[in-house]
Formats: C-alpha cells, sequence, structure tokens
C-alpha cells in the first residue's frame, strides 16, 4: 500500500491542465478574440483561488477552442486573510457596520493593541475542485460578440448563450478528467476528428497527447501553425505557376480560421475578366471567396488566385478548384456588368443624383458639400497655394469626386469609392490632372497612406477635408475624449500631411480649429520621433499657423539642443530665467542702459553679453524674417560663451540697487533673444 500524500506536498506538486470546448464553426473573426478571453478569464479564477500555471497555450481552430496550462499545482495553499476593524472602544455603530461587511459576530474577531481585526483561516484545496467550478463560470461568462441560445433549452433565461452550440468538454488535470456540465454538456475525455477525413470519437488521456491525436485526425490544432501552411503553401502554389501571390496577412489568418487542414489550390480565371479594374477582381475574389491574387513577373494582376480547400483530395483538388473558379467566374461577371453599366451615364449625370443624399442635416447634402469643395479647390489653384494646379481642373475634378457614390459598382464595393471615380473619369475620356484627383481625394487615409503630390489631387484632397474641418467646427460637432464620429481627427492628420509633405505655405485656421491642428500636429510629431518639450517651446510662441514654418523651426530647434553649445545655452537661459523669476525689477525700474550713464564701470564679461545681445538680437530678425532657423539658431549659439562668462564673474544682486537692476535687465534681453526663436522654459534637462 503506497503512503499518503500530505496536502503540503500536493501544493509543491504540479501537473498540466487540458481543457477544449468544441461547438459548431466559429466564425474566423471572432476567433483571435476569443482566445485571448479564454486565457484571461482561466488567468483571473485561477488568480482568485490563489493559483498560477508556469504557461498556457490557447488555440483555436473553427469548431473549437483549446488551453492547456502547464505545472499547475494540485492544490492551493492556506490563505490567512486579515482585515482591519475599528478600535475596540469605538461607538456600537462603527463596531456593527464592520460586523455586517464581514459577516461574522463580536467572539470571531480578534484584539491586537485595542484594535479589532477580523481574521479568516481560508483552508487549501483540491485545484480539481477549484476548476470544477471555474470552467463553467468561463464559459457563462464569455463575452462573444455574438451569441445566442440554442435548442430547445433557449426558451428559459438561464440556458447558456454560446456562439455555436456547444457540443464537448474536455477537462483534464493530469490524466485526472475533471467532472463538470455546463448548459447540458457533461465534460469527458473524447473529442472529435475532422469533419470529413476522420469518424469517430478521439479518446484523450493528457495535455501531452492532445494536438498530435487531433494531427491524426486531420486537425491542425495550433492557429499559428496552420496560417504558416496557409501563407507558405499558397506562396509556393503560385510559384509553381510562375506567378507571384500578393501578400494579404488578413487574408491568410482568415483562410486560417476557416480550416483544420488547410489545403492551399491554384485555379484559374478567363483572362476577359482582366478588362475589368484590378482593385475590383482583387476585391470581388478576396472580400467575396476569401482568395487570393496572383500578379505575373512584370507585377500585372493575372488570371489566377489561390483557394484554401479545407481537405486533402483524393483528385489533387481539381474538383474543388473547378468549383471555386465557377463561382469566381459567377462573381466577376457581376463585375463586369456593373463595370460597363456604370461606364454609359457620365459622372456629371451621377453627380446630378447627389442632392438626394444628406451630408449632415446641419450641413446640407452631399451635392452641397461638393459645391463648398469646388468654390475652396478653384480658390486653392486660383492664389497659387498650390503652385501648378490649374483651376478649371481643380474645380471640375471636385464637382465630379463624390459622383461614384450613386454608381452600382461603389454600391457593391464601397472601399472602392474614390478609386471608380478615377477609372470612370479616365474612360469617358477627362484629362489625367482630373482622374487622377478623383481617385486620390479621399488621400491620406491613415498615417501609411501615400498622399497626393500632382497639383490638381492635392486641391481636391485639401479642400474636401479642409471643409470636413470647417463644417464640423463651425456646427459645433467637434471630437470630444475618445469619442470622434467624423473622423475629424483623421482629416486633420491628412490636411497636416498634405501641406508638409507638399511644402504648402498656407494659414490653415484661426481660434479652435487652429488650436485642433496644433494638438494633432503635436501627435504626429511625438509618433516622428520628435521631443514634445521641443515641440511646446515652439507651439507656445503663439501667432503661428503655417505648419510648414512651424516645423521647420521644430527641426532646426531640435538639431540645435542636440550640440554642445544648444545644452549650455539652455543652462545659461535657465539661470538666467531663474534669477528673474525671484529677482525681477519692480515694475518703473529703468531698462537696460549704459553702465556709464549710471556712474559705474562693466565688468569685462558683463560688457561682453551685452555687445553679444545688442549684435545677436538683430541677427536673429534676420533669419526668422528670411525663414532661416538654423540660421538663427546659429546666432543664438552666439550667446553660450558671453553667458557663461557672465554668470562665472558678475554678481548679479550687487549691493548697488542700479548695477542689480541693470543686470537683470541684461538678463531681461537675454531671455528675450533667445525667445525669439522658441520658449526655452518649456525645454526639458
Amino acid at each position: 500500500m503506497g503512503a499518503e500524500v500530505s496536502g503540503v506536498e500536493r501544493m509543491s506538486m504540479t501537473a498540466d491542465f487540458l481543457l477544449e470546448l468544441r461547438s459548431e464553426e466559429i466564425p474566423a473573426r471572432m476567433q483571435a478574440g476569443a482566445r485571448a478571453d479564454l486565457e484571461k478569464l482561466f488567468v483571473k479564477e485561477l488568480a482568485a483561488a490563489g493559483l498560477k500555471a508556469g504557461s498556457i497555450t490557447v488555440w483555436s481552430t473553427p469548431r473549437r477552442l483549446a488551453l492547456i496550462a502547464r505545472d499547475l499545482p494540485l492544490a492551493t495553499q492556506a490563505v490567512r486573510e486579515e482585515v482591519k476593524g475599528p478600535r475596540a472602544s469605538a461607538p456600537p455603530q462603527a463596531l456593527e457596520g464592520f460586523l455586517r461587511k464581514t459577516g461574522l459576530s463580536r467572539e470571531d474577531l480578534t484584539e491586537r493593541d485595542g484594535v479589532l481585526f477580523a481574521v479568516t483561516e481560508k483552508p487549501g484545496r483540491e485545484t480539481a475542485a477549484v476548476l470544477a467550478e471555474a470552467i463553467p463560470a468561463i464559459v457563462r461568462a464569455f463575452p462573444w460578440p455574438k451569441s445566442q441560445r440554442w435548442g430547445a433549452a433557449s426558451f428559459s433565461p438561464e440556458s447558456l448563450r454560446w456562439v455555436r452550440p456547444l457540443s464537448g468538454i474536455i477537462a483534464i488535470l493530469g490524466q485526472t478528467p475533471i467532472d463538470l456540465e455546463v448548459g447540458g454538456v457533461r465534460s469527458g475525455t473524447v473529442t472529435r476528428g475532422h469533419r470529413f477525413h476522420h469518424h469517430g470519437d478521439i479518446t484523450i488521456t493528457d495535455a501531452a497527447m492532445y494536438a498530435a491525436a487531433l494531427r491524426e485526425a486531420f486537425v491542425i490544432v495550433d492557429h499559428a501553425e496552420r496560417e504558416a501552411l496557409v501563407r507558405d503553401k499558397a506562396r509556393a502554389a503560385a510559384q509553381d505557376a510562375g506567378l507571384v501571390l500578393v501578400d494579404d496577412e488578413g487574408l491568410v489568418i482568415e483562410n486560417a480560421g476557416l480550416t483544420e487542414w488547410p489545403v492551399p489550390l491554384l485555379g484559374r480565371f478567363d483572362e476577359a475578366f482582366l478588362d475589368v479594374p484590378a482593385e475590383t477582381i482583387q476585391l470581388t475574389a478576396r472580400v467575396n471567396q476569401k482568395y487570393f491574387i496572383c500578379r505575373d513577373a512584370g507585377g500585372k494582376l493575372a488570371n489566377a488566385f489561390v483557394c484554401t480547400a479545407n481537405i486533402a483530395a483524393t483528385d489533387g483538388g481539381a474538383a474543388i478548384v473547378a468549383g471555386n473558379q465557377k463561382v469566381l467566374a459567377a462573381r466577376l461577371s457581376d463585375a463586369r456588368f456593373f463595370w460597363e453599366q456604370d461606364k454609359k451615364v457620365p459622372l456629371a449625370v451621377q453627380a446630378q443624383k447627389l442632392g438626394r443624399i444628406t451630408f449632415h442635416e446641419k450641413l446640407g447634402t452631399l451635392a452641397d458639400k461638393v459645391a463648398r469643395v469646388a468654390d475652396l479647390a478653384e480658390w486653392l489653384a486660383r492664389e497659387g497655394v498650390v503652385p501648378g494646379a490649374d483651376p478649371a481642373q481643380a474645380r471640375l475634378a471636385a464637382e465630379l469626386c463624390k459622383a461614384d457614390l450613386v454608381t452600382d459598382m461603389v454600391g457593391e464595393f464601397p472601399e472602392l469609392q474614390g478609386l471608380m471615380g478615377g477609372y470612370y473619369a479616365r474612360a469617358e475620356g477627362l484629362p489625367d490632372a482630373v482622374a487622377d484627383a478623383i481617385r486620390d481625394h479621399y488621400k491620406p487615409v491613415g498615417q501609411g497612406d501615400d498622399v497626393p503630390h500632382a497639383p490638381v489631387s492635392v486641391c481636391v484632397a485639401l479642400a474636401d477635408k479642409l471643409d470636413t474641418l470647417r463644417g464640423f467646427f463651425a456646427i459645433d460637432e467637434k471630437p470630444t475624449g475618445s469619442k470622434d464620429p467624423f473622423a475629424l481627427r483623421r482629416a486633420a492628420l491628412g490636411v497636416i500631411r498634405l501641406i508638409t509633405e507638399n511644402g504648402l505655405r498656407f494659414e490653415v485656421a484661426e481660434g479652435d480649429l487652429l488650436a485642433f491642428f496644433a494638438d494633432r500636429l503635436k501627435v504626429q510629431q511625438r509618433e516622428a520621433g520628435v521631443r514634445h518639450d521641443l515641440i511646446d517651446a515652439v507651439f507656445a510662441l503663439g501667432g503661428e499657423s503655417d505648419l510648414v514654418r512651424l516645423l521647420a523651426r521644430v527641426a532646426a530647434l531640435q538639431a540645435f539642443v542636440a550640440t554642445e553649445d544648444g545644452a549650455n545655452l539652455i543652462a545659461g537661459y535657465k539661470r538666467a530665467a531663474n534669477i528673474l523669476k525671484k529677482e525681477a525689477p519692480a515694475a518703473g525700474e529703468p531698462a537696460l542702459v549704459a553702465p556709464a550713464a549710471l556712474g559705474y564701470e562693466p565688468e569685462t564679461a558683463e560688457a561682453a553679453l551685452m555687445a553679444a545681445v545688442a549684435a545677436v538680437g538683430p541677427q536673429v530678425d534676420a533669419a526668422l524674417v528670411h525663414e532661416d532657423f538654423t540660421g538663427a539658431m546659429a546666432a543664438l549659439a552666439l550667446l553660450r560663451a558671453p553667458i557663461d562668462a557672465f554668470f562665472d564673474s558678475v554678481t548679479v544682486n550687487d549691493t548697488q540697487s542700479e548695477k542689480r537692476s541693470n543686470r537683470l535687465a541684461l538678463l531681461d534681453q537675454f531671455r528675450a533673444a533667445v525667445h525669439k526663436v522658441a520658449d526655452f522654459s518649456r525645454i526639458e534637462g
């Protein structure tokens, strides 16, 4: 007869725990979130019981969520909890409140040094018992984006909600099954393999054999492994045909989430469909069918696609490919029909329908917006804000830029708005500059998107975003906190990039809108690696709405403070600023005058600083007039040696009031000269 294992020994022993929650198909888009939620809920339940696993792995397939917690202690430790209460001499009301809170009686409390404590001892528990309670709690609390009740039990509001009907639960600690039940589903040790490649039950004895047993049943439980298979085999299928797969990581993840045994296969479609815009073919294949597209060696769209089967077919996938080719052909026929029908209607005629679409109840219809954008785009070109832009082409492009919103193609694929307008404009013979401007007028969308540089394109893209910002600010629909329903922050960043990356000399706005642009510019510059304090130092000067000039000043300041002269000048500036803060002359005291006029001979360093400030001030002014910010910084650098020498040998707070006042005035002039470039008080260090 073996020796019994003590509670202490069990707390030092560990085992791996396996949980599998099997159901009907889990949507691919929900699987990553489900994995994260399962781990989070499991860790939370463990922590509440005083348990922690050595490591946790979570996998998903279309038909199951699986979790393996390694090195899980077999028992929890006993816990002593102490809650401090009122003093023993406290009024009865305080004691009664504490007893209600703790659920104890007066006799249960412990007194130490005149203070009452509620002391509870929680004995250690078997981990198996903890898991038997935790798993049902996790399943019932699971935060699926969409879930519902299933089957006959669904009539009860207490019945289980799950993304699809829950059909099986495996819960095994070490080699010991955990007995539990959720929503009428009792745990066991049996799972199922691939729907088509394997029939019958699979008995799981422990976590170690789980993945291998399912692999033998044609199920790869590790989603990352399936993603790698899809990625690599899809690329190989294209290469074997002399083609290049268009990388699409989102599609890799989606196909891996749709299959338990992924097998990428190459198919073809009729070359005649290549007359349809390439983006239309790509969206048709991707959105409707989850197919990858391919390009030829020259980079052109090829009449080929890669689909991902969920079986290893005995015919090598020929029948699967044939079926997918047939389905894609039908989809592409629809796209070609939309393309041909839309081309029959000029964009100017399509644009007339925009008056039926409300842009915003306080800002009118889309036709009203287009009219405003056209006026602004023409003005930007006519006034030379965007050099080289033809005003007539800018107006025409703006008048037509939203027309594709009412086309059949954009109705089917909203992602193509703007892009299709460019195709239709080119097809009806409009100038390339107009077609390009229509195509690119939403750009840049997001930080990584390209910025238009063609003059007419810049006019329309800038006018569209400025009108949106100006309009919503006028009706007081500004972003608040994390809420930005009209994407105004993104529009402002788009304006900033259009202006700065095209070098446009344009004062963007005044008032609240200017402050909004300033905030967005600070965010953009911080993300680009510019020190926030340098941005603040330049913005603190105020009165500047030329973004190109602002950023040039920030760039010059960043370069300057990185030099030895810059760092030392900042130190000298801060010393001067501190003295002025403490010892500033009272109102009415004289400004800086020649020391001789005050009856004293200046010290050498004092005279040198006076001369330097007098010389540097005009140099900085001249450099700023010509927007030579690097030159302005270089001029400021000339003050570094004089201010250092001044502090080394001159006593500012001299006993003679005339000397003190004059030296404070000198430091004030030094500070004023520096502030011509930036507010150095905002610079850290």
